[in-house]
């Protein structure tokens, strides 16, 4: 992976993805709750597709404003953009931008960090150890 590499996915605005439908907002368009899904999503996919087994990335960080609405059944795409990468490999900056057929709906930044993945279960279940 270096600065530069894009990924996008695409998508559907449904009743099921609506402001109205999650309780974020009352009306029947695509709902901000989901464009930073699918804006994280295409962070994901990414990176994923270029990690050994074993290996996963979290989201640590997301700033995005939501600029246009999007109604029911008009066609969705998010992409994302390596902006930066830390000199340790492990942290990764993108550009996220969303849009549908109309034009740009929501942009931003978001981070990622790389993970063990049983290492990070491991602690996360460790969470639930302490409670008891």
């Amino acid at each position: 992976m270096q600065v530069g590499d894009r990924y996008e996915v695409t998508g559907l605005v449904t009743e099921e993805n609506t402001a109205a439908s999650l309780g974020s907002g009352a009306l029947p368009v695509f709902g901000t709750p989901f464009l930073a899904a699918m804006m994280e999503n295409a962070a994901f996919c990414l990176m994923q597709r270029e990690l050994p087994e074993g290996k996963s990335s979290v989201g640590v960080k997301l700033d995005i404003a939501h600029v246009s609405p999007s109604p029911i059944g008009m066609k969705l795409r998010a992409e994302a953009e390596i902006t930066h990468i830390s000199e340790n490999g492990k942290i990764f900056d993108f550009r996220v931008a969303g849009y549908d057929d109309a034009g740009l709906i929501g942009e931003g930044t978001h981070q990622r960090a790389i993970i063990d993945v049983e290492r990070f279960l491991s602690k996360c279940e460790g969470k639930l150890k302490k409670e008891n």
